[in-house]
């Protein structure tokens, strides 16, 4: 015999754990928000091209608010696929928005898609891929008497609106 004792078992995961000390993971919200936020974004509304889009922001809107984002017309039920991306954060039916869905993508930004005619099969939490299906073309909400269209808006982390305008392309 050498003289030398077994490590104990206690002792031994003590080296194991010094050795391969891993940093915790991130969740998915975290690994979003320190991604850097893309530059340009896909047209989200199926068949439209930037020519046919219309720039809208800051117009006056009932009550005396400002558009803040763009609205995209397109015949009821045209696919609306997400932009970048993403986690689903929100699904929901309500007041001005009708039916919409909002997307937490890089950099934090939230994608902001509504008056849905119908929602995509995802949920809440879901990982959403740039260009798949979140919804159809609809005037749910506040754009009941208005021709269907996608409402879409970013807003940055710190909520502040962002001209989604120049990013389409």
């Amino acid at each position: 015999m050498s003289g030398r004792r077994p490590l104990s078992a206690v002792a031994l995961l003590g080296l194991l754990g010094a050795c391969t000390s891993l940093p915790p993971p991130r969740s998915p919200e975290d690994v979003l928000r320190r991604a850097e936020a893309p530059r340009v974004l896909p047209i989200p509304v199926d068949g439209v091209t930037r020519s046919r889009l219309v720039h809208s922001w800051g117009d006056p809107r009932y009550g005396g608010r400002a558009h803040q984002g763009i609205d995209i017309f397109a015949p009821r039920n045209t696919p609306v696929r997400s932009t970048t991306e993403g986690l689903l954060v929100d699904k929901a039916l309500h007041g001005l928005g009708g039916r919409f869905v909002t997307i937490l993508g890089p950099g934090g930004y939230r994608h902001y898609y509504a008056h849905l005619e119908d929602w995509g099969p995802q949920i809440v939490g879901d990982r959403i891929q740039p260009g798949e299906i979140i919804g159809f073309v609809g005037n749910s909400g506040n754009a009941a008497v208005s021709p269907t269209h996608l409402h879409y808006g970013i807003y940055a982390p710190d909520g502040q609106a962002v001209d989604p305008y120049p990013l389409l392309r």
